[in-house]
């Protein structure tokens, strides 16, 4: 067994996806209901509706997964309708933010028993923390998908004020570890996100390299270890 005293997770894209940006989930939502976007007509949806939950008190603190997936999805589905896509009425429009934010619901509630799978056998034998980027409510949701137990130590980034990919968060997570950041492993699906900013603060890292969001520049000799899906992570482990 690799002689970590802490796994620190990243919780967006790590463990509900198994590496895949929430833009692509997202986008594939829309397609499962019959609305194919073209690149740059989803991409000006998607970031509209990140930057508006991230300047607006929308989500509440105990909003699960779905309830926040609902209201991501009422978010650009009413930008889809400023940029000229026809849901015929506001009913439509509605319903089709419902249908997505059920199947992305599902989709990750798959992910799911791989992700217990993984975070039964982390949590046998190490301590665990999360540190995410999230908007006050990664607690509930946790909750939602039976996680919660695994991590009585949360980072989250609307809590303490800073975000990802400043390293400061991950001081943070190293602090909760309270172990020195050379014992700390951290794993996450970004690399400017969680690779760069964890090795910036001492830690080692997994980078599950997987399908990301846009292009960006990358050191492949950065992290221990590049995996292509967070079930590879206990046989790295144990290795």
């Amino acid at each position: 067994m690799r002689p970590f005293h802490t796994l620190i997770f990243d919780y967006g894209g790590t463990l509900d996806t198994d590496a895949r940006h929430w833009s692509h989930v997202l986008r594939d939502g829309y397609a499962a209901a019959g609305l194919t976007l073209a690149d740059d007509v989803w991409r000006d949806a998607y970031v509209h509706g990140e930057r508006t939950l991230a300047r607006q008190p929308i989500i509440g603190p105990d909003d699960d997964f779905l309830t926040l997936l609902r209201k991501k999805a009422d978010i650009e589905t009413q930008r889809l309708a400023q940029l000229g896509i026809d849901f015929a009425d506001d009913s439509a429009r509605q319903a089709m933010a419902d249908s997505v934010a059920r199947w992305c619901d599902a989709y990750v509630r798959r992910q799911m028993d791989v992700t217990r799978r993984v975070l039964d056998f982390a949590a046998a034998h190490y301590r665990l923390v999360l540190v995410s980027n999230f908007y006050g409510n990664v607690r509930a949701v946790l909750r939602g998908y039976g996680l919660d137990h695994y991590f009585p130590r949360i980072i989250e980034s609307a809590v303490v004020g800073v975000r990802k990919p400043d390293p400061a968060i991950y001081r943070l997570g190293v602090e909760a570890a309270g172990c020195p950041a050379a014992d700390c492993l951290v794993v996450g699906d970004s690399f400017g996100k969680d690779i760069v900013p964890a090795t910036t603060v001492g830690c080692h890292s997994v980078w599950l390299r997987g399908e990301g969001w846009g292009k960006e520049e990358t050191d492949d000799s950065l992290p221990d270890v590049i995996l292509d899906h967070l079930a590879d992570l206990p046989a790295w482990l144990e290795a």
